[in-house]
This record gives structure tokens, sequence and C-alpha cells, in this order.
């Protein structure tokens, strides 16, 4: 596995951890807040690995040389 990789993999567990954390604490103690704004961090649990992924992908596929 290329280093790009592991190191995506590592972002990706650590931001969706601190993710679920943040849904999890809106929901538990947001007694005033409606529960749609936990919707918000969750999309961004997702998205952001996502899109930074994408990114990576993308650079490998830029800078491969030709053989």
């Amino acid at each position: 596995m290329k280093l790009w990789k592991k190191l995506w993999l590592l972002f990706t567990v650590i931001w969706v951890i601190v993710a679920s954390l943040n849904v999890a604490s809106i929901l538990a103690f947001g007694d005033e807040v409606e529960p749609r704004k936990a919707l918000w961090p969750a999309f961004f649990g997702v998205v952001v690995p996502a899109a930074a992924y994408l990114v990576g992908w993308i650079w490998e596929k830029l800078m491969k040389t030709p053989d």
C-alpha cells in the first residue's frame, strides 16, 4: 500500500471518530438544539475523507511517470 493511502486511512479513522463524537454530543447534550443540527457533522464525516481520497488519487495519476 502506498504511503499516501496509509496516511489517508489514518486521517479517515481519526476524522470519522471525531465526527461521530461530535454527532453523539449534539444528540445527547443538545436539549435546546434540534437533532437536524447533527446532520452537518455526519455529512462532513463522510464527504471530507472521500474528497481527500479523490485529491490523492488525482495527484497520483498526475505525477505518474510515463513508462
